[in-house]
């Protein structure tokens, strides 16, 4: 069934491609007479002016649908639903006779789907329902701060850039946090169709867009140590949803890419190598393997997770109706393995080059970080030698008891701490990142209460 809400998925979002407007899409499950059921329904301006005679055309090739009679959705939902998005613009449902398809399992497979599908389609917001035998589920994929990016010429997509700031960290400040990513649009590259994937009906021209993302934000924080911890790589289809097929060419990636030149550690391959049902491969970093982290630097460290977005492109003059754009997404999806490794060389290098690009900052982050800890050193060293060698009692035992100490060894442990946690999370206001502009406004409406 997942297949289906992904085809539905395509339909409403290939319909609304060219507008900028919000809208609404509700995925609404449901078992009844021993039968899995799913209703898809879109609302909102970003589908303004349309009707449901637009799917008439394409509706007889989804062959998923059915013929026969499919139980009616849950009215309450459905009003729910258009209180917030009005009235609704398209509305499928269609069922799988067997309703232990609704497993826990499944629907954490489908959870996971739609938040991925909600990362690049900020600008809808995604509501999930379902009534399951074991499990009911009322769930919203909604951004919190999004950010606008170019991946053609005449098209730039939404990006939910939310990200949960590490705010429980030892020594950091609430409240300046950055709690919105900023994303780097890399440079596109056309593919090349392989022959045998023309003889089975796709043509045109193809290209993918790179865009990296580092997640939390630490642009405040420039003398926190921030390792890389995961990357994920999702990958998109022309319509922005995300293609789930079994994708052998970035589940083996590491072997290809040359990660120092990259400026990466070593990747580990993914644990699961079958058919990424969310649409994303991760790969963890491999800690052991980059420069060790000493244990008591570990406290003032944020691991952060690089997703890296692949949106494939597609252009065909002959290409005119809505089923010829749906049989497009089908057969790219289809043979998207085939395409990769026909276009092994360019894929790679172009994977490298962004990647490099985007962790420079990494790289000079941690550069500063082992500048910063030979100063502290050097401190602690110099200040233990003031203290040990002074002759005045008054003056060591004072400095011993504001440190909370019992001798010049624990004085040591104490003060390295104390300068690597001021130094770490020293603050510096980015004008660009959300919670600086967010702070600033508040400190002005501040400023006028106290003026009135």
């Amino acid at each position: 069934m997942q297949d289906q809400i992904k085809q539905v998925l395509r339909l409403f979002m290939l319909l609304g491609k060219q507008s900028q407007s919000h809208g609404g899409i509700l995925v609404l499950l449901w078992a009844e007479s021993g039968a899995a059921n799913c209703t898809v329904a879109a609302a909102g301006p970003k589908w303004r002016g349309m009707r449901m005679e637009a799917l008439r055309s394409v509706l007889a090739d989804l062959k998923f649908l059915g013929s026969g009679p499919i139980a009616e959705p849950d009215p309450e939902e459905l009003c729910t639903f258009t209180d917030v998005h009005g009235s609704l613009r398209f509305l499928l449902s269609f069922q799988v006779k067997d309703a232990t398809s609704f497993t826990p399992e499944w629907l954490t497979r489908v959870q996971a789907f739609l938040h991925t599908f909600s990362l690049a389609n900020a600008e809808t917001r995604v509501h999930l329902r379902c009534k399951a035998p074991l499990q009911t589920i009322r769930q919203q994929f909604r951004a919190t701060f999004t950010r606008k990016v170019k991946v053609a010429e005449q098209l730039s997509l939404t990006l939910d850039v939310s990200c949960t700031s590490p705010a429980n960290k030892a020594g950091a400040r609430r409240g300046v946090w950055c709690h919105g990513g900023h994303p780097v649009s890399g440079s596109g590259s056309p593919l090349r169709i392989p022959p045998e994937v023309m003889d089975r009906g796709l043509y045109g021209e193809l290209s993918v867009r790179l865009v990296t993302l580092l997640s939390p934000c630490l642009l405040q924080y420039p003398n926190v140590e921030a390792p890389l911890s995961h990357v994920e790589v999702l990958v998109y289809g022309p319509a922005n949803v995300p293609i789930t097929f079994p994708l052998a060419f970035l589940q083996n990636l590491p072997a290809h890419l040359d990660c120092r030149q990259a400026g990466l550690p070593v990747l580990s391959r993914p644990a699961s190598t079958g058919p990424s049902r969310d649409g994303r491969v991760v790969y963890t970093v491999e800690q052991q393997t980059c420069r060790a982290r000493e244990g008591r630097f570990h406290l003032h460290a944020v691991d952060q997770k690089l997703l890296v977005f692949l949106f494939l492109q597609h252009a065909d003059p002959f290409a005119s109706h809505l089923s010829d754009f749906m049989d497009t997404e089908i057969l790219l999806e289809r043979h998207l393995e085939e395409i990769l490794n026909y276009n092994r060389r360019v894929v790679t290098t172009m994977l490298q080059e962004e990647l490099r690009n985007t962790l420079k900052a990494q790289q000079h982050r941690r550069q500063g970080g082992e500048k910063l800890r030979s100063a502290t050193e050097v401190i602690v060293s110099s200040t233990i030698s003031i203290i040990s060698c002074s002759t005045n009692l008054d003056f060591r035992r004072a400095c011993m008891n504001h440190m909370q100490v019992q001798d010049t060894h624990q004085l040591s442990a104490c003060l390295r701490e104390a300068l690597l946690r001021v130094s770490a999370w020293r603050c510096v206001p980015k004008t660009k990142c959300y919670s600086a502009e967010v702070e600033e406004h508040v400190e002005k409406e501040q400023a006028a209460r106290r003026e009135t």
